[in-house]
């Protein structure tokens, strides 16, 4: 998977730019803080995900005054060439297209291009709260296969109209509104099991690359240890049922996998309290190149590689082991110092006020 040129017109703060990074090694994207050297990462990863992976919404997107934002990029996808375009507006719905072809649906587009991200606020993962570990999971799903996306609409839909019931339920729900109750509450059990089984599934196969990988950029044997932990026990129908009453009372729904939590560990310790906070730094990288390796190894090639600002959250020993162990492929990398001499990149790009502005091989 790679990435051979980028345009954009009225991005974040990108007027109008054009990138075209090294298409098999590294690319440095250098300048001072907010000149738009994320926005470009930015930009390729929402064609990835349909997402900021800054948790912007899509409007925030959109150069100030302009009413519309698009992103272009030609890729190269196992020697198949791919042109993913996408509008993004302030008012109305996004529109796609590949090759040309218009799709129905923006979340058609998930697949065509896939990222790994590395940012420096991949510390939550390991020192934050459950949802974005959740995020993570979810994420890595999609990434692993783009059907996985429905599913987890599925699951948003059915805990909307859930939580719709509950908060009209009052303190007297009447025979009516539970009839209803146990209609939804059979579809979160179904889609509710489903996602916990693939979330736990993936785990598995995560535990031992983030074991393998959090010892090439620690330089030391500390066992990892990875488990998806339930919030409820036995079945998610039965569980639906046994807390109804506190539900309805509260009004939210307290059992299902928007409570479950991906519990990490380091030498035996719960890293979430115990991790320093390099260990916990090397502990995200390494979960970030576990799902890496695994999404390169299920659909035969690997994601383009987002490295944003991470050197200037990692001390020198941290920063050469994780160059020293980057995987083969595409990758950007944004910097606001000098380029990590262990970087050896193919193309420096100076980023300066949405411009790029210098050029060197």
């Amino acid at each position: 998977m790679k990435v051979t040129q980028l345009w954009l017109t009225d991005f974040r703060n990108y007027t109008s730019a054009e990138l075209c990074p090294a298409p098999d090694g590294m690319t440095v994207l250098i300048g001072a803080n907010g000149q738009g050297k994320t926005n470009l990462l930015e930009a390729v990863s929402w064609l990835a995900t349909l997402e900021s992976f800054r948790g912007a919404p899509d409007e925030a997107l959109v150069r100030g005054g302009a009413r519309r934002a698009v992103i272009r990029a030609q890729a190269d996808r196992d020697g198949r060439a791919l042109l993913v375009e996408a509008e993004l507006v302030v008012a109305g719905q996004d529109r796609v297209q590949v090759n040309r072809q218009p799709l129905r649906r923006a979340r058609d587009l998930l697949g065509a291009i896939r990222v790994t991200l590395f940012s420096p606020d991949d510390l939550a993962l390991v020192k934050g709260s459950p949802g974005g570990r959740r995020r993570f999971l979810d994420q890595a799903l999609v990434a692993l296969s783009p059907r996985h996306d429905q599913l987890r609409g599925d699951l948003e839909r059915v805990l909307r109209q859930r939580a719709s019931l509950l908060k009209a339920s009052g303190s007297r729900p009447g025979a009516g509104l539970l009839a209803s109750l146990d209609v939804w509450d059979a579809k979160l059990a179904e889609v509710g099991e489903e996602v916990a089984d693939a979330r736990a599934s993936l785990v598995g196969a995560l535990a031992a690359l983030a074991t393998g990988a959090y010892q090439e950029l620690a330089g030391e044997s500390v066992p990892v240890t990875l488990s998806y932990q339930r919030s409820w026990e036995g079945n998610l129908a039965i569980a639906l049922l046994a807390s109804r009453n506190d539900d309805l009372r509260r009004g939210i729904t307290t059992v299902g996998p928007h409570r479950d939590d991906l519990v990490l560990g380091l030498g035996g310790l719960p890293s979430r309290h115990h991790a320093s906070q390099g260990e916990a730094r090397s502990l995200a990288l390494a979960l970030r190149l576990a799902v890496h390796r695994a999404v390169a190894e299920e659909v035969g090639s690997a994601p383009v590689l987002l490295l944003d600002d991470v050197f200037s959250e990692l001390d020198n020993d941290r920063a050469a082991a994780l160059l020293a162990h980057l995987p083969a492929g595409q990758c950007l990398l944004t910097t606001t110092g000098e380029v990590p001499f262990q970087a050896q990149p193919d193309l420096v790009i100076r980023v300066d006020g949405g411009r790029l502005v210098a050029f060197q091989k």
